[in-house]
């Protein structure tokens, strides 16, 4: 079989040409009028043919001030330390370093000279932050409350003292000092002592001895040696039973509840006219409070309860 020749081919390619329609003139044109401009250029300049009379106008002018307004691509939280794991802790922490910092140059006081301070214990702090803020970082804080604390009170700034103030807890028991008590013109020192349910009121003046309780001798208002010896222990591990004379009245209470509640304010009226007394009177063990407390759950029944072992005695 003979294959065909290449001058076929062309031959057939020519009879195609020949027959085929041409390309009209308007199709031609619009094809010229349609073709890519730049973006620079007006509608009138891509179009030459376009009729006059229609209006052109051109686009709107950008205001970038408005338009091109940078916004984030979601919410920025108020605190740098929101995606911590106790961001308002932190914060405080933020805030006292660099108060720390700021004022490192101001002249302090040693730790044993500085004001005496009852800062937020763990438990309060948590609920002031709404925060379960851990044990060593709380203890941290504490630190640098300790170190804005010894800045010298003339010199500390405002500010400072505005933050330490806020770290205070309720009813600060170091703000508000007392006047010591003192003996009276009449040479008496008033003390009062508290046992359960009995309450005592002393007044201890010079003299040789002579102890009246709710106008009765000591020998009437407490018939038993062992209650005699339990109110005027104070006395006698001082020896001091032939110095003073005392007038006591007590009430409420049992027989054992009053005489530890004379024995304590007996002591404390001592302590008055003898201040330097307070080690032995300690170590004999007539002015530490006993912490437990009362609860009468039925007539006639009395319960005491032991308080926790942190309170402090």
């Amino acid at each position: 079989m003979a294959r065909p020749t290449s001058n076929g081919l062309v031959q057939a390619m020519q009879s195609l040409r020949l027959h085929s329609p041409l390309p009209q003139r308007s199709c031609l044109s619009s094809l010229r009028h349609h073709s890519r401009t730049y973006a620079t250029e007006t509608e009138t300049q891509a179009q030459p043919d376009s009729t006059p009379d229609m209006p052109v106008q051109a686009a709107p002018e950008i205001d970038f001030s408005t338009n091109f307004i940078r916004s984030p691509a979601r919410i920025i939280p108020a605190s740098p330390s929101y995606f911590s794991g106790n961001p308002r802790f932190v914060d405080h922490v933020l805030n006292l370093e660099s108060l720390q910092a700021r004022y490192a140059s101001l002249p302090i006081l040693p730790a044993g000279d500085a004001p005496r301070m009852a800062w937020f214990k763990l438990k309060q702090f948590r609920e002031y932050v709404g925060e379960q803020v851990p044990v060593k970082k709380y203890k941290s804080l504490i630190k640098i409350l300790q170190r804005l604390n010894r800045i010298q009170p003339d010199m500390i700034p405002g500010e400072v003292r505005s933050v330490l103030d806020s770290f205070l807890r309720p009813g600060n028991p170091y703000a508000i000092k007392h006047a010591p008590p003192e003996v009276d013109e009449n040479g008496k020192a008033r003390a009062k002592g508290k046992r359960k349910e009995s309450t005592a009121v002393v007044q201890l003046v010079e003299g040789e001895g002579e102890i009246i309780v709710n106008g009765k001798s000591l020998v009437e208002a407490f018939p038993r040696v062992h209650d005699r010896e339990s109110a005027l222990w104070a006395l006698r591990s001082t020896q001091r039973m032939d110095k003073y004379n005392a007038w006591v009245t007590v009430r409420g209470g049992g027989v054992t509840g009053q005489t530890e509640a004379v024995t304590l304010a007996i002591a404390r009226a001592l302590m008055v006219h003898e201040p330097g007394l307070k080690p032995v009177l300690r170590r004999a063990g007539v002015i530490t409070v006993d912490a437990r407390r009362v609860e009468r759950k039925k007539p006639g029944h009395v319960k005491a309860r032991k308080m926790p072992a942190w309170v402090k005695r």
